[in-house]
């Protein structure tokens, strides 16, 4: 994976191109995919890609609207995965979501989400007015959402205990507070296992953002992760800091990696703004066709037959 064909390194942010990290209502953004495509496409992107957590329920939602509005679409997913002592989230795209293995994979982590955000609602409702029907009551697909903190964190708001989402991560659900839980994960390792086996393309998402690890991913790790066939790093990204981009740079030089870029919109659940961070046409281009499946776009090209 890691050592296919090199691609051309783009040395700063792409002007041009496609925001490969986006959050519908699926997961823990507030917009549906159709929304997503839409604003995708009246801001001029070239493309876009559905990227929710642990789950592709949005895909057919985004599909429909790719075809509709005449965006092309990356399918792809957010994994939480655990490296050591870092919390690492990656991104795989164009994988077969028909995979036993990632779909084993994904129920697994969804159920085990479940539990956890279960417990953490346990605990905050010792000192703050919500419970566990509150943080259904944020859920906008029911079963076929990926439940996390940002649901407890609109629960908060709704309750009147802070103004905004941002609000309550910087607070009772942040990763410091008493509250606070970590998601149980599968390892790096065994992600992009999963994804190779399923077709698909591995990234690590933010690879160096400070405000989510106190430590983080090491030269070394990579290194390890390039070997067990790691695709790439999305290095235009508004949590990692210059210094760290440029180290990203190096080692996806070094490795012949993917320099991927995303915005991690979630709509009104962050001040990320759609399309503030892009990839470029030709490292999206390698993405395909890398994957197992084709681009989905206007002429609605469909899943591989079984």
């Amino acid at each position: 994976m890691g050592t296919m064909n090199e691609p051309t390194m783009p040395m700063h942010p792409p002007t041009h191109g496609w925001d490969l990290h986006c959050h519908t209502v699926f997961s823990d953004g507030t917009e549906t995919p159709r929304t997503l495509v839409r604003e995708a496409k009246q801001a001029g992107l070239h493309g876009v890609a559905i990227t929710d957590h642990d789950t592709t329920a949005g895909w057919m939602q985004a599909q429909q609207a790719s075809v509709d509005y005449g965006l092309p679409l990356v399918r792809g997913t957010e994994i939480t995965a655990q490296d050591g002592r870092v919390s690492v989230h990656m991104l795989a795209y164009q994988y077969d979501p028909r995979n036993r293995h990632i779909c084993d994979l994904f129920t697994a982590t969804r159920a085990a989400r479940l539990e956890r955000v279960k417990r953490m609602v346990a605990l905050l409702s010792r000192d703050y007015p919500i419970t566990w029907d509150d943080v259904l009551a944020q859920v906008k697909e029911g079963g076929n959402t990926t439940i996390g903190r940002p649901h407890i964190a609109d629960a908060l708001v709704a309750a009147g205990v802070y103004a905004t989402r941002s609000d309550a991560f910087a607070d009772a659900i942040s990763s410091h507070s008493k509250y606070y839980i970590p998601t149980p994960s599968p390892t790096t390792t065994q992600v992009v296992q999963a994804v190779n086996e399923a077709g698909g393309v591995s990234v690590v998402a933010h690879a160096a953002d400070p405000s989510r690890n106190r430590v983080l991913l090491s030269d070394s790790q990579i290194g390890r992760l390039v070997d067990e066939g790691l695709d790439g790093l999305e290095v235009w990204h508004r949590g990692n800091p210059e210094p760290e981009r440029q180290r990203l740079l190096k080692l996806a030089q070094r490795y012949h990696l993917l320099v991927t870029g995303g915005s991690d919109w979630h709509g009104a659940g962050k001040p990320n703004a759609l399309g503030e961070n892009l990839t470029d046409d030709e490292t999206v281009a390698k993405i395909v066709e890398r994957g197992a499946i084709p681009l989905w776009n206007a002429y609605g090209f469909k899943e591989p037959q079984a």
